[in-house]
């Protein structure tokens, strides 16, 4: 088989590639070692940023958006028991949108399904070749060859494309500490998102719909599932993010899990013929809401690239990899901060060094709501550096 581009990996990445390289008149398939039940079955982030949404509303893949996509103005921060909105609209006239990247998987599968594109689940024993030739090519373990021109790895943080780079390092940091989500059949109990620095640990009440909540609480990365009931769970939840005159509504708990955090970026996003995006070439911690989004601003970026490419230009896509590794540092940076701010620091042994620690998270939070060009900083960052 011969196609232009060659996607490894079916997740949000490589799918709005595919739906943005069909827009161009470019020629791809997309393979997937797992299987299609799996990858809609993942649970993964839930914010978008209003660049994101813009690109899929110019690429009119927001049918579903528009429908099931909850608009926030802003987040809360909240701390000492009191909290603190930060209006997004008001400082940098920008919003973000509740969506669920599994909403967003399912209808970019859909609509690969639609208009017939070629993607393929259960494909195992991907393996790219001669990527520093300009004649790569894909392998599989049906025996299959694909030729093509350009093979992008969109394949994740384990996938294959990434070892296929020579002398890639992937520079990473893990944090001590995990978050604890649950989903539950309850209608949220705010308007927008609420990240809350508490003695106890961190906490956050986001959602997924107008019926359905999603929340996080801060737990050490080796502590079981199994030790946390669904009653100790509302019990933390309402201590954390308790405030006077304020309700959490409980609900059944759907769906829960411990998640460790950490941040990761590989050296380098290309290596001849081959240019990695999103999860392959950097995860962050969700505290910020930038997995997802990264992944659409690589694919954003790279889509444009390869169209250019294609029309016999090759000046974007010569600068991709420089290009998108100088946004995701940046997007690095403010989930570390946002990270550090709003998580208590257990591993810091010595009691006092802890309470400094503390005391300066407070204070960073106090700074940060009490000035406006500080909130126009956060908004700015958590609704989206241009892509």
């Amino acid at each position: 088989m011969r196609t232009q581009v060659a996607i490894i990996g079916a997740g949000p990445a490589g799918l709005l590639l595919g739906h943005i390289l069909r827009r161009a008149g470019i020629g791809f398939v997309i393979l997937e070692q797992k299987s299609r039940e799996y990858v809609l079955g993942r649970v993964r982030a839930g914010v978008l940023e209003q660049g994101s949404v813009d690109i899929l509303r110019e690429l009119s893949l927001d049918a579903d958006l528009v429908e099931r996509g909850l608009t926030h103005h802003g987040i809360y921060l909240q701390y000492e028991g009191q909290r603190h909105h930060i209006d997004f609209v008001d400082l940098v006239g920008r919003t973000v949108t509740v969506y669920g990247q599994q909403a967003l998987v399912r209808h970019l599968l859909a609509e690969h399904d639609r208009v017939g594109s070629d993607v393929r689940f259960e494909t195992t024993g991907v393996a790219p070749h001669d990527l520093d030739t300009n004649a790569p090519f894909v392998t599989t373990d049906e025996g299959e060859r694909i030729d093509c021109e350009i093979v992008v790895g969109a394949d994740g943080y384990h996938g294959v494309c990434r070892p296929a780079i020579p002398g890639v390092q992937a520079l990473e940091r893990s944090y001590p500490y995990a978050w604890l989500g649950i989903l539950a059949d309850v209608a949220p109990s705010t308007d927008d998102l609420i990240y809350a620095l508490h003695p106890d640990g961190f906490a956050m009440h986001s959602m997924r719909s107008l019926e359905v909540s999603r929340l996080y609480l801060q737990v050490d990365p080796d502590e079981s599932i199994d030790a946390w009931s669904d009653e100790r769970i509302w019990e933390a939840l309402q201590t954390r993010l308790g405030v006077p005159g304020w309700t959490l509504q409980e609900g059944v708990i759907t769906e829960k899990s411990i998640t460790p955090m950490r941040s990761f970026v590989a050296s380098t996003l290309e290596h001849g013929r081959l240019f990695l995006a999103g999860d392959a070439g950097h995860i962050v911690p969700p505290t910020g809401a930038k997995g997802l989004n990264s992944a659409i601003a690589d694919v954003a970026l790279l889509g444009r690239s390869l169209a250019a490419h294609f029309r016999g230009d090759d000046a974007l896509l010569k600068r991709y990899g420089a290009s998108a590794l100088a946004r995701q540092w940046k997007v690095q940076q403010f989930s570390q901060w946002m990270t550090e701010m709003l998580h208590v620091h257990r591993e810091v042994a010595d009691p006092s060094a802890r309470a400094f620690r503390y005391r300066s998270q407070l204070g960073q939070l106090e700074y940060t709501t009490g000035s406006r060009h500080a909130q126009a900083a956060l908004a700015e960052q958590y609704a989206g550096l241009p892509f």
